[in-house]
């Protein structure tokens, strides 16, 4: 049977306006992209893992990581285009730079610092499990329950978006689930055909909130930096 080949996509451009060198930036006392090369690393399913960037500064932070930075990423590099975008030209690039063809591209977002090595493969395991072409991560809502959610006027007067829920309790509404972009999942040649993880088939595989939080502005560091001394010290009692 020929063996499946995986490549790791870690998308980093630069130029980002919320957080000025946000996938570089001190994270819990190394850059922030640090943390996503290790877990892919550790991880030890992927024949190759490429930082995807059109930032030099990006690319020699990632190689001082002991990560391989061959090329700078030729397309996708505005504030506009998909992320999807960015990790085709990335696998179109290593598959010429390294003369392979690889069968699945699993996207690590740098801005998901608390995400790790486990929560990679299980995720992967399932993937592969599944059967399916896309597979994108997702956590539960918790204590923030969006079946209340609100729009408020200038007023501050609530318009709600789901009237109805308002007359159940929380414990008799349904379980709603947010994508995060911690790990994306595809077969190659699907993902060439639709352009997005968003595919045809594509199911959501729910990882724990605290790996899933990722990183836009500042109040996230701050949720992130939470997030992953809870779970250090979870790690720590489990030992």
């Amino acid at each position: 049977m020929k063996k499946i080949k995986i490549i790791a996509t870690i998308p980093a451009r630069g130029g980002s306006k919320r957080i000025p060198h946000k996938n570089i930036m001190p994270f819990m006392g190394r850059p922030l992209i640090a943390w996503t090369i290790e877990a892919a690393m550790e991880s030890g399913i992927f024949d190759r893992i490429v930082v995807s960037t059109n930032d030099f500064e990006i690319a020699r932070v990632s190689e001082s990581q002991g990560i391989e930075v061959p090329f700078l990423r030729k397309e996708a590099n505005d504030d506009i285009s998909p992320v999807s975008m960015a990790t085709i030209t990335a696998v179109k690039q290593a598959q010429d730079h390294w003369k392979e063809v690889y069968d699945v591209v699993v996207q690590l977002m740098p801005n998901c610092p608390v995400r790790g090595n486990l929560e990679i493969l299980d995720s992967y395991h399932y993937f592969v499990k599944a059967t399916v072409d896309f597979q994108i991560s997702c956590f539960r809502y918790g204590f923030m329950n969006p079946w209340w959610a609100a729009r408020l006027d200038a007023n501050f007067k609530p318009e709600f978006i789901f009237p109805e829920s308002l007359k159940s309790r929380s414990q008799d509404l349904p379980e709603l689930y947010c994508p995060t972009g911690a790990i994306w999942i595809a077969k190659i040649y699907a993902l060439l055909r639709d352009k997005t993880f968003y595919g045809r088939d594509h199911i959501f595989y729910p990882i724990d909130w605290k790996a899933a939080v990722d990183i836009d502005d500042w109040s996230d560091v701050e949720f992130a930096e939470a997030a992953f001394n809870l779970k250090k010290s979870e790690i720590a009692a489990e030992d």
